[in-house]
C-alpha cells in the first residue's frame, strides 16, 4: 500500500476508538514545513482552539518552522489557549503519524504546558 494511504488507515483506526469514548480530541498533523494543532468538541466537531506554524507570532521568531523547536512551542500555544477555554483532559490524535520526532514534541510540550492525555 502506499505510505499515505497507510498513514490515513491508522489515523482513522484511532479516531472510531475516540470516537466511542466521546472525549476532547487534541489533533496534530504535519507538512514537511508546517505543524499544524486543533482541539475539537467530540460532539458537534467544532473547533475549540487551534495554532499553527503559520501563526505570525510563531512564525516570525523562528528561522525554520518544519523542525522540533516549532513544534513545541506550537504545543505549548496550544495547551495554554486550551486551558484558558478550560480544557484539561484531551485524547491525542496524531493523524496516523508515528509517535517521535515533532508530534512527541508537540505532545511532551502540551503536557508540560498542563494539558492531560
Amino acid at each position: 500500500m502506499h505510505k499515505k494511504k497507510l498513514r490515513i488507515k491508522r489515523a482513522r483506526r484511532f479516531r472510531h476508538k475516540i470516537s466511542l469514548k466521546g472525549v476532547i480530541r487534541l489533533i496534530v498533523h504535519r507538512t514537511s514545513r508546517h505543524i499544524y494543532a486543533q482541539v475539537l468538541d467530540p460532539n458537534n466537531s467544532n473547533v475549540l482552539v487551534s495554532a499553527s506554524s503559520l501563526e505570525k507570532k510563531l512564525f516570525s521568531s523562528l528561522k525554520y518552522t518544519g523542525n522540533k523547536e516549532s513544534a513545541s512551542l506550537l504545543g505549548e500555544i496550544i495547551a495554554k489557549r486550551s486551558l484558558k477555554k478550560g480544557i484539561k483532559k484531551v485524547a491525542f490524535d496524531r493523524s496516523g503519524f508515528q509517535y517521535h520526532g515533532r508530534i512527541k514534541a508537540v505532545a511532551d510540550s502540551a503536557r508540560k504546558f498542563g494539558l492531560s492525555f
